[in-house]
Parts: C-alpha cells; structure tokens; sequence
C-alpha cells in the first residue's frame, strides 16, 4: 500500500467531513439510520474513486438498510459533494461497511470475560497481610 500525500491526506479529510454533513443533514431516506457516521474515506489519487468506510450504530438489518439507503442516494450525495468541495474530478463513491467499531466493542467483552474469573478469584482468595 502506498503513502498518502499530504494533498490526498488533506483531500481525504475534507470528503469525510462534507461526506459526514450531507449524510446527517440533507438525506431524508427513511432506510438510513440516524446514527450513522462516515469513520474514514479513501480517495484515489487521481480523484475518480472514494471507498467512504460508514459506521451504523444498530443491528446488523439497520446497517444493511443503511448501505441500500446510500447506495440508491449515491448520484444526489455526489452532485452535493461537487458543489461543497472544489475538486477537479467528483469521485465516483462507494460505500463499505466498517466493522471495527463493532469488532473493538465485542474484543473487549471477550476480555473482560476471561478477565473477571481472575478478578472474582483474586477476591476471595483475599491477600493475608
């Protein structure tokens, strides 16, 4: 995987965040939940594509709703997105679901289980002083 440039850096941030506003406060798609956040976007260097990685707080059919919501939206959010950020090319977007925030949640779940036989354990065992 190649480095990003500072412009790409720069570029990426600021799709994010106009990507993050259009989704929150122009879409009126009832599929799309209301907690959804744009986590990170990627776009190509020669601005054709942005792979835009959406968070859904919800289970797993509210995110699949969402991703149908965002995808029949796609034309009206890129045309919103031509007009707010000054690019020579408005990227062709795809949305992808990222799991991570999910995945973090759940790995510290399964840790606090193996850890808390230890911790019960510790207190009955007591500590003799």
């Amino acid at each position: 995987m190649r480095k990003n440039s500072i412009k790409n850096t720069r570029i990426n941030g600021e799709v994010q965040k106009e990507l993050s506003l259009i989704i929150q406060n122009e879409i009126k798609d009832p599929r799309i939940a209301p907690m959804t956040s744009v986590v990170a976007v990627e776009v190509a260097p020669d601005l054709k594509t942005c792979k835009a990685y959406i968070s859904v707080l919800g289970d797993e059919q509210a995110a699949a709703d969402t991703l149908v919501g965002l995808r029949s939206a796609e034309g009206y959010i890129r045309r919103q997105l031509a007009g707010s950020v000054n690019l020579r090319n408005t990227p062709e977007l795809r949305f992808i679901l990222d799991q991570s925030i999910a995945y973090g949640v759940n790995m510290t779940r399964l840790i606090d289980e193996v850890v808390k036989p230890e911790r019960d354990q510790d207190e009955k065992g007591g500590f003799d002083d």
